[in-house]
């Protein structure tokens, strides 16, 4: 399902023209050999434009769209027309001049064979080139000695004869396509397409996901006798045909090489795109579901709008959002050279968004920082704030993508997680809070009623856990009254176990209130006495010896509620 909806996606950028056609791919050039029309070497110049961000200019290599790279394990494999300098030269940098020698002569002999016969001045030049040059004579050549330093940095190199890029030359062009598309080797019927072609034994690279190998990772992939079966080797146990594996590959790279459409939930890196291939979806989903910046002429407020308009089923007409349209998350995770699939998720863009919506719904709660409360922001609540790995459960971190993009029931690691933070730092922020109500809205529980799970405090609620966790602020409220400026409350040394036993421990908080209270002046002494005295009455004598856990998050709801409360101005 992941590679046919990568094919589908491929074939419609390439009738939209925003992707090389089969066969060719773009490509990181650092350097051009510029050759005369005898195939000598007249320079090498660099290769490279200026990208501006903000108000800083930096030069990076050219992009330029090369015949389709080859994926090279530990064997000999060539580029045609461009590669680093150990096969166009016979020189690199690693100190093992014999392997350049037969990188070199590997690349010579595919050049030869494919430029053979073809009547342009290019081709003859680039074989002569081939046949003149000597890499252990390399150093004589005096443009090639200038430029020694970068180009055994790495980085590839493309030829240039009389001002003209190789791959330019529509007789060269020509004949790599006819190469391309009747490759050899083994016939097999194509899993992702159905239709016969010849076996892509080894995949092309998937370059830009976060922790996986820079030089490119695999999704397919076959490279130890424990994988195979039946004999066969490497691709042939999950035949797949060049061109689909050329077409997911491309379109696959396509999506991560867009920064400002790519998103990382926990270790995994996400790309998200339509049917058809429309760009604005792209854009529009990052800033719904991941908190990216909202595309150049829509606001806040448009997103939020558009997002309750699309899940109600309504298209945006103004920005050129259908509902139904098909649409697919993919979250890739760094696993050696290969690539894992934390999720594949594909429903209509109106089901996800309704989705989405009724997630941001569940989350509001007063004292909330964002408008649309980005998956990151939520999992970062999760996440020990002193350890200096910042990320969250990768683990975690796929289920609660999962949950809130399927509309399935959070997982019970998110509340662990929470719990955890909370009984650590004993503090409820706006993110954990609005986790508690969320958690409980979706995946409900009778402990932990709706009356409690609201945006604001419920001044009705009679519910005795939510009731103790405001009397717990009360409380709180009183010593802070009665000794401004203090460095540990009662928060810091009773709130768990005020939360976990509170039978034991209120009889111990309502001594300290009695004693604080005597600190007041009347006018606020008499204030919260009223408070304490109805929270006391709702409450009556006996208070429950234990709480279970989702009494526990009504006893925190309470508390954060009653806090917020204090914050709001007086009319």
């Amino acid at each position: 399902m992941i590679l046919q909806a990568l094919c589908q996606l491929y074939g419609d950028l390439v009738s939209r023209g925003e992707i090389s056609p089969p066969g060719w791919s773009p490509c990181k050039v650092g350097h051009a050999l510029c050759l005369d029309s005898g195939g000598n070497v007249t320079q090498i110049v660099p290769l490279t434009d200026v990208t501006e961000k903000g108000d800083k200019k930096t030069q990076v290599n050219r992009t330029m769209i090369l015949p389709a790279a080859v994926k090279r394990t530990v064997g000999v494999a060539p580029n045609f027309l461009f590669d680093n300098s150990g096969y166009i030269f016979g020189v690199d940098g690693k100190g093992k001049p014999k392997r350049s020698r037969e990188c070199f002569d590997a690349c010579a002999k595919l050049h030869n064979k494919l430029l053979d016969g073809i009547d342009a001045e290019e081709a003859r030049a680039i074989k002569a080139f081939f046949e003149k040059w000597d890499p252990e004579r390399s150093d004589e050549n005096e443009a090639f000695a200038s430029a020694k330093e970068e180009l055994l940095k790495g980085g590839n190199i493309v030829f240039r004869i009389n001002g003209v890029f190789a791959q330019d030359v529509p007789e060269i062009a020509r004949v790599w396509q006819d190469h391309y598309d009747g490759a050899e080797g083994e016939r097999i019927r194509c899993l992702v397409t159905g239709e016969e072609d010849a076996l892509e034994s080894v995949h092309p690279a998937i370059k830009g996901v976060i922790g996986a190998q820079s030089s490119g990772a695999a999704i397919v992939s076959f490279n130890a006798p424990a994988f195979s079966s039946f004999g066969k080797l490497q691709g042939a146990n999950a035949p797949v045909g060049k061109k689909a594996a050329f077409a997911y590959t491309a379109a696959l790279n396509r999506l991560l090489a867009d920064r400002e459409n790519v998103a990382h939930i926990g270790d995994a890196t996400v790309v998200c795109w339509a049917k058809g291939g429309a760009p604005q979806y792209r854009g529009f989903s990052r800033a719904a579901l991941f908190g990216g910046d909202v595309p150049e002429g829509m606001t806040q407020d448009d997103l939020r709008a558009s997002v309750k308009r699309l899940a109600d089923g309504l298209p945006c007409k103004e920005f050129g959002l259908e509902p139904g349209t098909e649409f697919y998350i993919l979250g890739l995770s760094p696993n050696a050279a290969r690539l894992s699939v934390r999720f594949f998720l594909c429903s209509s863009f109106g089901e996800l968004m309704k989705n989405v919506n009724a997630h941001h719904e569940r989350l509001e709660i007063k004292g909330q920082k964002y408008p649309l409360t980005p998956l990151w922001a939520l999992l970062k609540e999760t996440v020990n704030p002193n350890s200096k790995d910042k990320s969250p459960s990768p683990v975690l971190a796929g289920s609660a993508a999962r949950a809130v993009f399927s509309g399935s029931p959070y997982p019970a690691a998110l509340m662990e997680a929470t719990q955890l933070r909370i009984r650590a730092e004993r503090d409820i922020t706006p993110g954990k809070a609005a986790i508690i109500k969320a958690y409980y809205l979706k995946n409900e529980n009778p402990k932990c009623p709706k009356e409690v799970l609201q945006v604001s405090l419920n001044e009705n609620s009679a519910n005795a856990p939510y009731v103790m966790g405001r009397l717990f602020a009360v409380y709180e409220s009183v010593q802070q009254s009665a000794n401004p400026g203090i460095n540990a409350t009662v928060r810091d040394k009773y709130f768990n176990s005020a939360a976990a036993t509170p039978a034991v421990v209120f009889s111990v908080m309502n001594n300290l209130y009695q004693k604080h209270l005597r600190k007041l002046d009347a006018g606020l002494r008499v204030y919260y006495e009223k408070q304490v005295g109805e929270l006391m009455g709702v409450l009556g004598e006996t208070l429950p010896a234990r709480l279970s856990l989702p009494e526990q998050a009504s006893f925190q709801l309470g508390y954060y509620h009653q806090k917020q409360k204090r914050f709001e101005k007086k009319k």
